[in-house]
């Protein structure tokens, strides 16, 4: 990887147009190009899902994916509330509902008064919650970061330009 700009290119840009950069794809080869990244990105989203799953199982024997979305969104503090969670992982209502519920059930959310608003409710995560979280989190952490380790800090930095470029 070099350090060059993370801008996507305008699939309309042709070599020999000024404005392009160096080295810009066009025609089919654009096209196989974005055939390879969509690739690859599916590959990458079906093991972050078996990394959900694992972290899930490791949280507790019966917690599914979802689940573990919720619990870490409501033990990070970004979703303490349904309607939050709702918008934070764009599921429907009935689905967090039933997940929040579970992990009421397990032990591992509770619901408390908002300091703020006594009419209301936040979800906390529960200290057991946090430490099964804290296993999870480590094993994926481990497994990501051997990977990472073996790449330069400015390829990191590249990447990192070219992820929230594609976020965008």
């Amino acid at each position: 990887m070099s350090a060059s700009s993370p801008e996507p290119v305008a699939s309309g840009a042709a070599a020999s147009d000024p404005e392009a950069p160096d080295g810009a794809l066009e025609g089919s080869e654009l096209d196989q190009a974005v055939n390879r990244v969509e690739h690859e990105l599916g590959t990458l989203f079906a093991r972050i899902r078996v990394s959900w799953r694992e972290a899930a199982v490791t949280v507790h024997p019966d917690l599914q994916p979802l689940g573990y979305q919720v619990l870490t969104s409501i033990a990070s503090g970004k979703a303490t509330s349904a309607s939050a969670i709702i918008e934070r992982l764009q599921t429907d209502k009935s689905a967090v509902s039933r997940q929040v519920r579970q992990l009421e059930e397990l032990g591992l959310v509770e619901s408390v008064p908002d300091p703020d608003d006594r009419r209301a409710r936040l979800l906390v995560a529960t200290g057991l919650a946090q430490e099964r979280i804290a296993i999870a989190r480590a094993r994926y952490e481990g497994r990501i970061g051997e990977r990472l380790r073996t790449w330069s800090p400015a390829d990191l930095d590249h990447f990192v330009e070219l992820l929230g470029a594609l976020g965008r």
